[in-house]
């Protein structure tokens, strides 16, 4: 193993869209220092200084790859100890339970998983909300305690990201909700505890406002 100092591990257990959270990453690292790593290897993730959990698919594959590839527990020690980014489903597998499947997360943030329930809702201009929410929509800042997360550091509030889920978190404690979204009715888009910070949305796909995201990732120090 040969992990340089100032690594970003992207952990690669089989379910992520890895090449463009890899390349988002990056762009957001150019010049920085930062060594961007696409990684399978537990003892590359426990080896990096920060770590990103991408997700892609069905929670119930998503968590039994991780599982299965022997990335479990080395995620878990990251996200103990060091700065730690989860995006889509893997924002959903650090919640407590997911409806998809009845299936079991990682239980690093208090909360549950829960599908859209939106038959016969139309939204303001009277088309009907579809499930998936796919598209373009935009992010309110919250600021649980009184201060917004340094994560959102130059983002312009209720800036717009890209999304593509059917199922959304719902955090226990509101302290732990960032970020929310309006599709249907507010939904927690982005969570944080401690040195966690995960986003529904993909920041890879939303543009400059998304590699702001992570570059500011790479800047902090919780």
């Amino acid at each position: 193993m040969n992990i340089k100092a100032n690594t970003v591990a992207v952990v690669d257990y089989g379910m992520g869209n890895l090449r463009s959270v890899s390349q988002a990453v990056q762009a957001a690292a150019q010049g920085s220092g930062w060594t961007v790593r696409v990684t399978a290897r537990p003892d590359e993730v426990r080896a990096a200084q920060r770590v990103v959990l991408p997700g892609q698919g069905a929670m119930p594959d998503c968590m039994r790859e991780l599982q299965d590839s022997g990335l479990r527990a080395s995620v878990l020690e990251a996200a103990a100890s060091k700065p730690l980014f989860g995006v889509c489903v893997g924002m959903q597998m650090l919640l407590e339970h997911s409806a998809e499947g009845d299936t079991p997360g990682l239980g690093l943030i208090p909360g549950v998983v829960r599908k859209f329930a939106l038959a016969g809702q139309r939204q303001p201009d009277g088309s009907r909300y579809k499930v998936p929410q796919m598209g373009w929509n935009q992010v309110r800042q919250t600021a649980p305690g009184g201060r917004k997360h340094p994560l959102w550091a130059g983002i312009p509030d209720e800036s717009y990201f890209y999304f593509v889920h059917s199922f959304y978190a719902l955090p226990q404690d509101a302290r732990h909700c960032a970020g929310e979204t309006d599709y249907g009715s507010l939904f927690a888009s982005a969570i944080a505890r401690d040195n966690i910070f995960a986003t529904q949305f993909h920041p890879e796909k939303s543009a400059q406002h998304g590699l702001a995201l992570y570059r500011n990732f790479l800047h902090w120090n919780p």
